[in-house]
């Protein structure tokens, strides 16, 4: 340990900009997975790994052979053991990372367009709420969602208010499912969405509210979700619920994600407008998208 230290000043002082670098983005991609795997039930496969190696480390330095020879065998094959034990984690990451900006987002519509889109949303989404009608609604971006849609009854149809809230009527076929939302089509109903493995949830989110979280941890599409016991809007994005919304706070999202290809142009956003102070003319803000 001595030697050790005594030599740190040696070692810093050898360290490039190269190394510093390295040292930096290897930092961030292990504390930004630490933090994703921790709310999920990998979270205990990783301390169980952990320990595995603490063992190894002081039976190979206390000589207990036989715990030494135990501990190796099964890190020989811990590569496999990961790959197939973290496979749902794994494919989540690399779909996160297959989201690049330059990809087509399926949101980015005309003016014109957006705003009888935004409209009937909101209103649908209004008239569940106030009706106590469960409904969960997904919104597509840049991630497709033809593989969930599939898992539903493929509609194809023109967005309407109308639509939504026959789709969602108690009595219909396809009131149990999620909507998917392709920029200005209903592309399909009554679909199948995948729970969230996130166990730090409160017990108070029924199945609907998983199935919404869930489908915002694997793409990049914003989540509506309308309770059926008390009528309560929620939205999920990026794995992360908002609870207890209104209208007006779903109307402005949903515009400034509409509308993202006119503040890339240096138009401003509906939401820009809305909350900048009256009466500043000056240059226009632009949104990140």
């Amino acid at each position: 340990m001595l030697q050790f230290l005594s030599g740190l000043p040696n070692l810093i002082r050898g360290l490039s900009i190269s190394d510093v670098i390295d040292i930096l983005i290897m930092t961030a991609i292990v504390y930004n997975v630490m933090i994703r795997v921790r709310s999920t039930r990998a979270w205990q496969l990783v301390k169980g790994l952990a320990i595995l190696v603490a063992a190894t480390v002081i039976s190979n330095v206390l000589h207990l052979y036989t715990l030494a020879w135990i501990t190796n065998k099964i890190l020989d094959i811990g590569l496999i053991a990961l790959v197939i034990i973290f496979q749902p984690e794994l494919r989540r990451a690399l779909e996160i990372i297959g989201r690049t900006r330059f990809g087509k987002n399926n949101m980015q519509v005309s003016r014109e367009l957006a705003t009888q889109n935004v409209a009937a949303i909101t209103n649908a989404i209004e008239y569940l709420s106030e009706r106590r009608e469960g409904a969960i609604i997904v919104i597509e971006r840049k991630t497709a969602l033809q593989d969930i849609a599939e898992t539903g009854t493929l509609v194809d149809s023109k967005l309407t208010e109308l639509l939504i809230e026959n789709i969602f009527y108690k009595g219909s076929p396809l009131h149990d499912g999620a909507v998917i939302i392709r920029r200005d089509r209903i592309l399909a109903a009554g679909c199948v969405l995948p729970l969230t493995d996130n166990q730090g949830l409160s017990k108070d989110l029924g199945t609907r509210h998983r199935a919404g979280i869930g489908v915002s941890e694997i793409c990049d599409g914003i989540v509506l979700i309308v309770s059926e016991e008390t009528g309560i809007i929620s939205m999920a994005m990026d794995g992360k619920l908002s609870r207890f919304l209104d209208i007006k706070t779903v109307e402005k999202t949903l515009y400034s994600y509409y509308l993202e290809k006119y503040t890339l142009n240096g138009e401003t956003s509906f939401l820009k407008k809305f909350l900048r102070p009256s009466g500043d003319n000056s240059n226009e803000d632009q949104q990140d998208s």
